[in-house]
């Protein structure tokens, strides 16, 4: 990529804009170059085993390919009951059972969880986590805003700490963060170091990648990490200059890129193509930066390509089986970060409401672009309502009402150490939950279709969910048989419609088919698959590079067909800028 590199290279971006492979590309080329590198992946949803083609722990481990290069996942949950039983060894002389207990129930939620994961990330900064000596530490970062909380965490929690010295929070006692005080000002100092990090904002040729990379771009400049560099991947150049469908996406690309902000044009930029295959296994991802050796695989998998068309069912079967259970219940779209969770939530709040049904479209991810497409209506339909689920807006709402029952009968100083109490970081996930169950109340009289956050913050959102049941029920003292939490109601088939989203890939598939596996051990069964822009649905392909990717998807849907859910829904390609009225379009003959 290039000749050189700083010691600590931070890959982010919008889900599904090939973080990982550009990330695990870079740390084969240094290995290839005889560096000894370390990658690490900080995402709840990790798919390095898929791309490196290999055993990725929660230890550092060796490849067993390329000896000089290692890996390591942080794995979230160990990652937090390591830190919950450092938080508590220093009381264990000193508290009694039931208090240390209290503690441990307080440091049960998934903001503990994250606090413990960015605990986890910071000593491969500082050098404690690493037991030798690295030329390069590589992070394949999660979702753009999850990193983004990530890196604040530090300063958030510093200030918080500074202000309450004696107390404990949800992240158990504040003594047992403050020695790892000087750890976040160190790792801050180095991250805003460009001769020490650099930071790739990773992106497609699209709008809503590029304002997403945008908008990390400026973020990480608030916090004073400037060195940047913009990765724009999936570049296509079509073979076959006369195929329709490939003039469009080239076009579409051009424009989008003409028009990307001038923040990121200002910045140093390198272009990948799009590849007619999967970016899989050592060979395949030194292709990436080897253009000779990109060549062969091209002209080798373009031989085999063929012509194929797909047939499943569409957005209108998968809407008319939605309606006939009745006029409410709740829709959620779940799935890995740019596979298409939002468009598929917004067609199908729009088609419902095209039918007359109330409706509330509303999403809980930080990134929020369900507006970005709804906008693209000339005219919403009367009986659909857009909301979001702000985590900011929701926190204010959440602490001013806290603050206002809890402040009547303090003094003023009690009232300041209050106030500085609740501007702790946990109380984020708090109000989000908060109005994430006021959402699903409300589709007990209407349909409330929701757009989540990419996998890993959803998954920390049920847990939220899975707690706060648990507290409920050892907590009331009702009958339990009358109480329905939220995570009751998502485990309630007939009521919430869980819909996984996919491409017709193989490691978005083997994600979504990892994320099913998590809901059913939780209770909750999703009722099918959404496979999102399918070449192979598209038909008179020409170009050899766009009929092999359609021919690639043929075995992945019949894998998701027949053996990972009864209901399969099929969402074709579609290379136009609007593209909710362009996915309505297509049913709209139907609908009539």
């Amino acid at each position: 990529m290039t000749n050189e590199y700083t010691k600590y290279l931070f890959f982010t971006g919008k889900g599904g804009v090939g973080k990982t492979s550009l990330a695990c590309a870079t740390a084969v080329e240094l290995a290839d170059k005889g560096k000894k590198v370390l990658l690490i992946s900080t995402d709840p949803a990790s798919n390095l085993e898929d791309v490196l083609g290999c055993s990725v722990l929660d230890k550092i481990t060796a490849h067993k390919e390329l000896p000089n290069l290692f890996t390591i996942n942080i794995n979230p949950d160990t990652s937090a009951d390591e830190y919950r039983e450092r938080a508590i060894e220093p009381l264990k002389n000193n508290a009694s059972s039931e208090e240390i207990h209290k503690i441990k129930e307080g440091l049960s939620g998934a903001c503990t969880t994250e606090i413990a994961s960015f605990d986890e990330f910071s000593r491969f900064i500082t050098g404690e986590g690493n037991p030798e000596n690295y030329d390069t530490i590589i992070f394949d970062t999660a979702p753009t805003g999850h990193t983004i909380r990530l890196l604040e965490l530090p300063a958030a929690w510093d200030d918080f700490l500074d202000k309450n010295p004696g107390g404990a929070s949800c992240i158990g006692p504040s003594t047992a963060l403050k020695s790892s005080k000087d750890r976040y000002k160190k790792v801050i100092t180095s991250l805003r170091d460009p001769k020490q990090t650099t930071f790739f904002l990773v992106s497609r040729t699209e709008k809503a990648s590029l304002k997403e990379a945008n908008r990390t771009s400026i973020e990480l400049k608030a916090l004073g990490l400037a060195n940047q560099k913009l990765l724009i991947n999936g570049v296509y150049d079509a073979i076959d200059k006369s195929d329709e469908l490939g003039a469009k996406i080239e076009a579409i690309a051009k424009k989008q890129m003409s028009e990307m902000p001038e923040a990121l044009k200002a910045l140093e930029r390198l272009d990948y193509p799009l590849l007619p295959y999967n970016v899989l296994g050592v060979q395949k991802l030194r292709s990436l930066f080897n253009k000779d050796l990109q060549k062969i695989i091209i002209d080798k998998e373009i031989a085999i390509g063929q012509e194929t068309t797909n047939t499943l069912s569409n957005l209108h079967e998968l809407v008319d089986a939605l309606e006939s259970g009745g006029n409410h219940g709740l829709i959620m779209t779940m799935g890995k970060g740019g596979v298409g969770k939002t468009i598929v939530a917004a067609s199908i709040a729009t088609m419902l409401a095209n039918r007359g049904h109330e409706v509330l479209l509303t999403t809980t991810d930080p990134a929020a672009h369900v507006k970005d497409f709804i906008n693209q209506l000339d005219e919403l339909p009367t009986t659909l309502t857009v909301e979001r689920i702000d985590p900011k807006v929701e926190t204010k709402v959440y602490t001013d009402k806290i603050f206002e029952q809890k402040s009547k009968n303090l003094n003023e100083e009690a009232k300041k150490l209050l106030a500085e109490d609740l501007k702790s970081p946990c109380n984020e996930e708090v109000a989000v939950f908060n109005a994430f169950s006021k959402a699903i109340n409300k589709a007990k009289r209407q349909f409330v279709v929701m757009d989540t956050a990419p996998t890993g913050h959803t998954l920390l959102l049920l847990d939220t969910t899975g707690k706060y049941n648990q507290e409920i029920l050892k907590t009331t003292t009702l009958n339990p048989d009358r109480i329905t939490t939220p995570y009751m109601t998502l485990q309630d088939g007939n009521f919430a419609k869980i819909l996984l989203i996919a491409l017709p890939e193989t490691t978005p598939m083997r994600e979504a088919e990892a994320l099913q596996n998590d809901l059913k051990r939780a209770g909750i069964v999703p009722y099918g698959w959404v496979i999102n822009q399918c070449l192979s649905a598209v038909k008179n392909i020409k170009d050899p590079l766009l009929m092999k990717r359609a021919s690639n998807e043929e075995s992945i849907i019949k894998n998701i067909k027949e053996n990972l859910t009864s209901r399969t829904y099929i969402l074709p390609y579609i290379p136009e800028e609007k593209l909710l009225p362009a996915i309505l379009s297509i049913y709209d003959t139907v609908e009539q």
